[in-house]
């Protein structure tokens, strides 16, 4: 998002020029639409992994830019701030054995991408939430020098007008304020992108968000947030907080938080950055030289740059994307939910379920979202965050009779949607070894009931059992974490606790 954003400040007729930008990018989309230019279906998804970087004790350390230039490649990008990383996996067409050859990708990436940390006495990690993370780590000095991080906490702030409030009741309860959006940095996950004609693209998303609580629930790995045991899932929470705009005023008149599930089932992509520019005002004012709608006139394909960095600035769980590629326009599902690691077959095993069960959804003549409110998607969502693999769902009873029924997340996965998954791959064209072995790793989490929210919890406890204090136990997790992270063995294979100590001598 917003590349090329540089320093500055904003005043009144830079927003009321943007406004007026942003309605003619939106006219622009809805002509592209209607002329069907947009490209052909190609089954691509991509992926992005965002990381964090610890020492050897398992502490965050500040040194993203550092770590970056000894990296020297574009697959690699700043993130919020100087402990975090993102690494961008190249599209890859749907099918085949396209997931053993993303985790190859992937393992090679990571592995490379450590070296060049370690000679800086640094690693990579892939959670969702780093348990050593203290307070003091996320403040705005902290925030990584990019002149875009700024901008936005600038922006965020000032549009607030007041500190920042973080109050996640779960295990225990976190109540804290912050100067800055830096808490947000705290949230490391991975995004899966699907390119979709304009035709699928409402089908997509919608199926989308009906699957984030069955995603969230099988995936989990953020129960601790500042030496608290939270959420099986704290990233959602501390996102929408960290990000808020509205101070409690507008929050009680209903106003929309800019980190949003959303509210409806949508028929259109057009929906979607409608909606963005009717809820939301900009906190980047940054206008482009291009003239959208002359761009269409003359029969090109136009940026709808204002649009683009708008759309950023609005934390859908599933976000619509507008993108070029060799000249043609397409368009994307990103799928945000879910957190990062803790494994590459882990992620991998992830991916392999979200693309499965989404086309199969998608592709439904009585499809889910026709039968379930919106609002108890949001709920299920919700209960997936809090509980993680223990979660019970409200979803379509399926049969003649119709209604709702509760449902276990465990029962859900594994009675419909997996098997709904594997006829998605199957679609997909994707080849049975690298289905069955990917939607496997799925199943034992549920047969086992075993996430990366549960491990580390386990292992969190433990430590404390063995008489550790509290942050030598974090600390030790995270060492511990780390350590399997590398082995590679997929989460539900992983040991609870810690390892004893060998004897001298």
């Amino acid at each position: 998002m917003g590349e090329k954003v540089v320093a500055g400040r904003f005043d009144l007729s830079d927003r009321q020029r943007y406004r007026g930008k942003l309605r003619q990018c939106l006219t622009g989309l809805e002509r592209l639409l209607e002329e069907k230019r947009f490209d052909r279906p190609k089954n691509l998804m991509g992926l992005e992994i965002e990381l964090n970087l610890t020492g050897a004790d398992g502490m965050p350390k500040m040194l993203n830019a550092q770590v970056l230039e000894r990296i020297a490649s574009r697959d690699f990008q700043t993130e919020l701030a100087m402990f975090n990383l993102e690494v961008n996996i190249a599209p890859h067409p749907l099918g085949g054995r396209v997931f053993d050859r993303l985790a190859e990708e992937i393992r090679t990436s990571l592995a490379y991408a450590d070296r060049k940390a370690g000679e800086l006495d640094a690693g990579i990690v892939m959670i969702g939430i780093l348990p050593t993370l203290d307070r003091d780590d996320l403040v705005s000095s902290n925030l990584s020098d990019v002149d875009r991080y700024t901008l936005l906490n600038d922006q965020i702030v000032a549009a607030r007008g007041e500190d920042f409030t973080l109050d996640i009741d779960g295990v225990e309860r976190l109540s804290c304020t912050s100067k800055s959006i830096a808490p947000e940095a705290a949230c490391t996950s991975v995004q899966l992108h699907l390119q979709v004609t304009p035709g699928r693209f409402a089908d997509v998303w919608n199926a989308a968000q009906a699957v984030t609580a069955a995603q969230i629930a099988v995936g989990a790995n953020s129960p601790f947030l500042f030496g608290k045991e939270l959420w099986s899932e704290s990233r959602p929470p501390l996102f929408q907080q960290s990000t808020d705009t509205r101070p409690p005023e507008l929050q009680a008149q209903g106003v929309r938080p800019r980190t949003w599930f959303g509210e409806r089932w949508i028929s259109s992509a057009y929906d979607l950055f409608e909606e963005n520019l009717r809820y939301y005002p900009a906190l980047l004012p940054i206008c482009d030289d291009e003239d959208p709608l002359q761009v269409l006139d003359e029969g090109g394909v136009p940026s709808l740059a204002e649009l683009v960095l708008h759309n950023g600035t609005v934390y859908r769980w599933n976000r619509p994307v507008y993108g070029i590629a060799d000249g043609v326009p397409h368009l994307r599902v990103e799928n945000r939910v879910l957190p990062a690691g803790p494994t590459v077959t882990d992620v991998i095993a992830n991916a392999a379920f979200y693309y499965g069960v989404v086309r199969a959804l998608a592709e439904e003549s009585r499809p889910v979202w026709t039968r379930l409110p919106f609002e108890s998607a949001a709920a299920n969502f919700d209960a997936a965050c809090k509980y993680g693999i223990d979660a019970r769902f409200e979803w379509p009873r399926r049969g003649r009779l119709g209604g709702l029924t509760q449902v276990d997340a465990v029962t859900l996965v594994r009675d419909e949607l997996l098997p709904l998954a594997e006829a998605g791959l199957d679609g997909w064209g994707v080849e049975p070894a690298d289905r069955d072995f990917y939607l496997g790793v799925i199943d034992e989490r549920c047969r086992r009931r075993a996430n990366g929210a549960t491990w580390q919890s386990a292992t969190f406890h433990r430590a404390l059992e063995k008489g550790l204090s509290r942050d030598a136990a974090f600390a030790a997790l995270t060492r511990r974490y780390c350590e399997l992270m590398h082995v590679g063995d997929p989460v539900h294979m992983w040991p609870v606790g810690l390892p004893e100590p060998v004897p001298l001598g």
